[in-house]
Parts: structure tokens; sequence; C-alpha cells
């Protein structure tokens, strides 16, 4: 059957390009908004000025570090040697997952539900890969593994929200001058931020585009870029003119204030490593359709992506968060627990950085859970009446319904593309 794949591949490819774009799309609706809702729900940002953030960050990050995880996805989950005698149903069931998964990423977005695209394409693909040639292919080890990541990312990411949270807290918000707290100790949350930006985009985005740094270099380049956002941020905060003989609750809203400067930054880090980590969910199915065909049913250990995949992540990924993506981040930002800058800057660092340490071990997690449980985590350190725990419930039943959704889906689209192409 490898003539089908010789004869039909420019076509099998286009399909599975249609499919990854429509995937990307769904990520753009869905986790994206996931990434930019601390920011809309703490009235640091409005909507329309997320989306544009998030437009620019989410590209950057997924064409210049959207490496590293592709080849998790692709070649962790399902052991490729059950298909050397049949590559056809290996690019047969990429192409089904791409589908099943975007179709229900788009349908959960509409709904508002806040699900994980890592969980859709993860359900998709095991669902194709045991129809089709049995429960013997999927790596049922790996798959545990990234279920515990699921469990331990989020619990990873609550714990340091809930440090930044409390650290704010006893700096700035219960001194005698929260003010001037806030102006001595803000630059350092700024450094923290530029810190974890700058090591991701060094380590893993600037070798796609041809620049490779030692470990030394890395870390000196990624504390200068940490001095230099503290500096501006230093500059920006001293501006800032208050009146001192206000009264305590007017400070407070005046720190606050400060701490929504810090959110843009935060949620330009969120959405770069967003872009880094989750376009892999939408590329990865598509490289190894592109591998197999132009390797003529020869199924590589490593492939290089051709050049056109990862932009085609990336501007999927943003028109998608352009036409549908308010809804989630509706969900997410305003009905999880109250957030104010201070807060949601704690959730969005914490869970950039959650993301970023997962992606350098080439980890697919999910940016859904890992910046629910930084929300959990602010919502925790308040206590749990602060907690919409209705809208939580909701949240994790989402979740429980993805992984067998992509996976019934893939399998129906799986034994449509087979007739078709018998």
């Amino acid at each position: 059957m490898v003539e089908v794949l010789v004869n039909y591949g420019h076509w099998l490819i286009l399909v599975a390009a249609v499919f990854g774009f429509l995937m990307a799309y769904g990520i753009g609706a869905n986790d994206v908004a996931n990434a930019m809702g601390t920011s809309v729900g703490s009235g640091a940002l409005t909507i329309k000025q997320a989306i544009i953030i998030a437009m620019i960050f989410e590209f950057a990050g997924a064409y210049l570090a959207g490496g590293e995880v592709t080849s998790t996805i692709r070649k962790g989950i399902i052991d490729s040697a059950f298909f050397v005698d049949t590559p056809e149903l290996l690019v047969y069931g990429m192409i089904s997952a791409l589908l099943a998964a975007g179709v229900w990423l788009v349908v959960a977005s509409i709904l508002g539900w806040p699900v994980s695209t890592t969980h859709s394409i993860i359900g998709a693909i095991i669902g194709f890969a045991s129809v089709g040639v049995g429960a013997d292919a999927v790596n049922w080890g790996k798959v545990a593994g990234i279920v515990g990541s699921w469990v331990v990312t989020p619990a990873i990411a609550g714990f340091i929200a809930y440090l930044i949270f409390q650290s704010a807290q006893k700096l700035i918000f219960n001194t005698d001058d929260p003010l001037k707290s806030a102006k001595r100790w803000v630059p350092m949350y700024m450094a923290l931020a530029g810190l974890v930006i700058a090591l991701v985009t060094i380590k893993k985005g600037l070798k796609h585009v041809g620049l490779h740094f030692s470990n030394v270099e890395s870390w000196m380049l990624a504390i200068l870029v940490a001095l230099i956002v503290a500096a501006i941020g230093k500059y920006f905060i001293t501006r800032l003119k208050f009146d001192p003989s206000a009264n305590r609750d007017t400070h407070f809203a005046n720190v606050e204030k400060v701490f929504a400067i810090l959110m843009v930054v935060t949620a330009c880090g969120m959405a770069f490593a967003h872009g880094s980590n989750d376009v892999a969910n939408a590329i990865g199915p598509l490289a190894a359709v592109v591998s197999i065909v132009e390797a003529q049913g020869e199924i590589l250990s490593k492939s290089a992506l051709a050049w056109w995949i990862l932009p085609l992540g990336g501007v999927g990924i943003v028109i998608g968060l352009a036409t549908l993506g308010s809804r989630v981040i509706t969900t997410i930002g305003k009905n999880i627990t109250h957030l104010t800058p201070s807060r949601g800057f704690a959730a969005e660092l914490a869970a950039a950085s959650t993301v970023v340490i997962a992606s350098g071990t080439g980890l697919p997690i999910s940016t859904t859970q890992t910046l629910v449980g930084a929300v959990l985590g602010v919502g925790m350190a308040r206590g749990i009446a602060a907690l919409n725990l209705g809208v939580v419930r909701n949240i994790v039943v989402s979740w429980v319904i993805t992984l067998p959704a992509g996976a019934g889906l893939s399998i129906i689209i799986f034994y449509l593309i087979r007739s078709i192409m018998a």
C-alpha cells in the first residue's frame, strides 16, 4: 500500500495541513484564551489589548521555540514499529487525530469550556492507534508519564503561585507604606519575569534560527535581559505620582496599578511560553505525515521540520484567538476566583515558569491545567471560600470528557479515511 503514499502523497499532505491549521485554530481559541484570561479577568488588560499581545508573542513562541516538544508528541505516545509494514495507516491516523482534536476544541471553545489541547490530541492519537493497529501500538508507559505530568504540573504551578502571592503580601501589601514597598520590590518581580522569558527564548528559541549559546552564556544573557527589564520597570514606576496623604485603600489601589504594568510583562511571557509549548499539539502529527510521505513510506526516527509547518501553526493559533478566544477568557479570568492585578500576576508568572520548565524537558503538559492550578493556588492563599467551587467542578468535568471525546472522534474519522482510500 506504499503506492498510496506515492500516488496521493501531495493530497494527503494538503489535507493534513488543513486539519493541522484547524487544530492550531482550536488551540488559539481555547488554550491561548486560558493564557490571557488572568490578564483580562484582573482588569490589567482589555480583551482587545490581550488579543494583540497574544498574537505577537504566541506567534513568536510558536515560530522560534516550537520545535522542542514536537518530537515527544510524535515519537513518544505510539510505537512506530507497529506501522513499518503499513505506513499509510499512520498517515491516516495522524490526519484523523488532527481533525478529531480540532473539531472538539472548536466545539468546546464555542461553549466556553477551557479544555486541554494536549488531552485532545493525545486522546485522538491513542484512539486511532488502538483501533487501527491494536492496543500494543500505544506506549502506555509514556501515556502514564504524561498523565502524571498533568497532575504534577498544576500542583507545581499552584505552589509557585502561592509563594509569589504570599511574598507580594508580605513585602508590599502588609507593610506600613505599600506604595513605597511596591516601588522597591516590583522591579525585582519584573526581573524574575524577564529571566524566565529570556531563558526559554535563548535556550530553545534561538537555536531554530541558527544561534547557539552555552549554558553559561545563556544564563548571562538571561540575567542581562532581567536587569534591563527591571531598570525599565523601575523607571516607569518611579515616574508614577500618587498622593501620599491618601488613605490606605487608595494606596492599595495604586499598588495594584503598579502590578497592572507588571501583568503586561507576564502576559507576554505566558503567551510566548504557551506558543512554544502547545504549537506541538498541532504540528506534531502534521510533521509526522509530511515526513512519512516524503520518505515514501519509510518512518524515520528523526526528520527536519518542513519550513512552512511552524508558521502554519503560529498563524492558526493567532486567528483562533482573534475570532473565538473571548468566550474562554471570560470563563477562566472572571469565574474561578476574584482576580486583582497582583493575584493575576502571581498566577501568570507561576504558570509561565512551570510551562518553561516543562518545555525545556520536552514533556507535553496541559497549559490549561497549569494555569488553573496557578489560579487555584492564588485563591487558596486567601482561603477556600475565595474559590467558586461550582465553576472549578465544571472545568474538571470538561477535562475528564476531553480525552474520550478526542479518542471517539478520531476512531470514526480513521475508519472513514481508511474506507475512502481503500
